[in-house]
């Protein structure tokens, strides 16, 4: 059943954007984390290049896979500055609970897909830079098609981290497609890239052969495959 955006979502600005976490995004927080560490082994490497909260503000890409990459990254940056997605709401829309989670929460940038060079879209990210918010962006745009493979990059995170000042962290997840209960999940944090200087198809660019490099060769390891079909398809 189709949605209409226009007439189902509040306006962008109604959704508050910032460098604090609240309070229900400090509870989201102390009970998804160590449920996903439960059901997950997740091995992270590179946590000393993520900025420390004291260090500024930044835009974090990467690969995109499956539903588990948004809360991988939640669990590995720090709490704050908030890191804030960008998502398609026509979508959340029809899951309720999702929908009043990311309400709520509020680390979130509306992105209607039918909406093309939304300025609404670019200010809201513009406004979460400026005030020290984070942005998380998947620039492949949708999921990749099988582990190890990269998609084209969308050059929108270069534009905002260039007009911003603020620098790039690239992350490559590896184990995310297909999931089981205490399957394997590798996170590789890479250096910063400076935007200082750039132009966005150099970025770009830059950005994808950096992720290209850090993506680990995907192996899957044998034994049993508890849940696969509910934990892979859960959201």
């Amino acid at each position: 059943m189709a949605v209409d955006a226009g007439a189902a979502l509040p306006a962008a600005d109604l959704l508050p954007v910032g460098p604090r976490a609240n309070i229900p995004y400090r509870i989201v927080r102390l009970i998804g984390v160590p449920l996903l560490r439960l059901c997950f082994k997740f091995d992270v490497q590179g946590r000393e290049n993520i900025p420390r909260p004291r260090g500024g503000n930044y835009v974090v890409i990467a690969n995109h896979l499956n539903w588990l990459d948004e809360f991988a990254l939640l669990l590995l940056f720090p709490v704050e500055p908030r890191l804030h997605f960008l998502a398609d709401p026509t979508l959340l829309v029809t899951r309720r609970f999702q929908w009043w989670l990311v309400r709520t929460t509020g680390g979130y940038v509306p992105v209607v897909r039918e909406r093309h060079g939304d300025n609404v879209l670019f200010k809201h990210v513009d406004d979460c830079l400026e005030v020290g918010g984070a942005v998380a962006i998947f620039p492949e745009g949708n999921y990749g098609a099988k582990e190890g493979e990269l998609m084209q990059f969308h050059k929108g995170f270069a534009h905002f981290a260039i007009k911003a000042g603020v620098p790039v962290v690239p992350v490559a997840l590896s184990g995310t497609k297909d999931l089981w209960f205490r399957k394997r999940i590798r996170v590789i944090v890479g250096p910063a890239i400076s935007s200082a200087g750039q132009d966005p198809a150099a970025l770009t660019d830059l950005a994808f052969h950096t992720i290209s490099e850090l993506m680990p060769a995907y192996s899957e390891s044998p034994g049993p495959r508890l849940l696969r079909k509910q934990l892979t398809h859960l959201f």
